[in-house]
């Protein structure tokens, strides 16, 4: 994982179940729990304001944290999922796991594509169309990736970049084992309309040569 790993700091919270979650709430806080590492799970609360700030910032769930609880040790984790308010959706809860650095565990990894400007397809005004912006890795707990990246040069139109023709950070496999489409290079809708035009025009023209070599055969 490139660079330190950040830290996400969190206070310990005194009670549990719905009551408790509420009043954490009800105090600026978003409760959740820390689990696994063959310890027992640990209540917390983070404040509202600075969750929300990291998960506008993005890649919440794909980054490891250090997370920091006044008097536990600091312990490596990793976010398992951030329950939402349905009507606002704002942050109600969220649980993190405990990870060891050398744990394997699957993530969706954001996907950055480079060099549009040497994708020859896209000059001639072809599209980019992405299928996967984010690819799912078998990954290192201590060297997760921040991104994968797909380099456009020499695309033209309707080639296809797969996951075999990514060079993905060392340590890490795709979970899904066949190679698959991550974006591709489609013609742009008015040469596609033409190219279908033309191509109808000429079996038409197919057609009437047949019809007009019936009537002369029939004669």
């Amino acid at each position: 994982m490139a660079g330190e790993i950040p830290d996400l700091e969190a206070l310990e919270r005194t009670g549990t179940g719905k009551g408790a979650a509420r009043q954490a709430r009800r105090d600026g806080m978003v409760p959740g729990i820390v689990f696994g590492g063959d310890k027992d799970p640990l209540p917390i609360q983070i404040p509202f304001n600075e969750l929300l700030k990291r998960l506008k910032a993005g890649r919440f769930k794909s980054t490891l944290w250090n997370l920091k609880v006044e008097g536990h040790e600091d312990v490596r984790v990793i976010c398992r999922d951030v329950q939402r308010d349905v009507v606002k959706d704002l942050p109600t809860h969220l649980d993190l796991m405990r990870l060891r650095r050398t744990t394997k565990i699957a993530l969706f990894i954001p996907v950055e594509f480079i060099n549009e400007d040497a994708a020859p397809g896209i000059k001639k005004g072809g599209v980019l169309t992405v299928v996967r912006p984010e690819v799912e890795l078998l990954c290192t707990a201590g060297e997760i990736p921040e991104k994968i990246t797909v380099d456009l040069t020499g695309m033209e139109i309707n080639d296809v970049a797969t996951i075999s023709s990514v060079d993905l950070p060392g340590g890490t496999k795709p979970t899904i084992d066949r190679d698959f489409v991550i974006a591709n290079v489609s013609a742009p809708t008015g040469l596609s309309t033409s190219e279908d035009e033309e191509g109808e025009e000429e079996e038409v023209a197919a057609d009437e040569v047949e019809v007009v070599g019936q009537e002369e055969a029939e004669e």
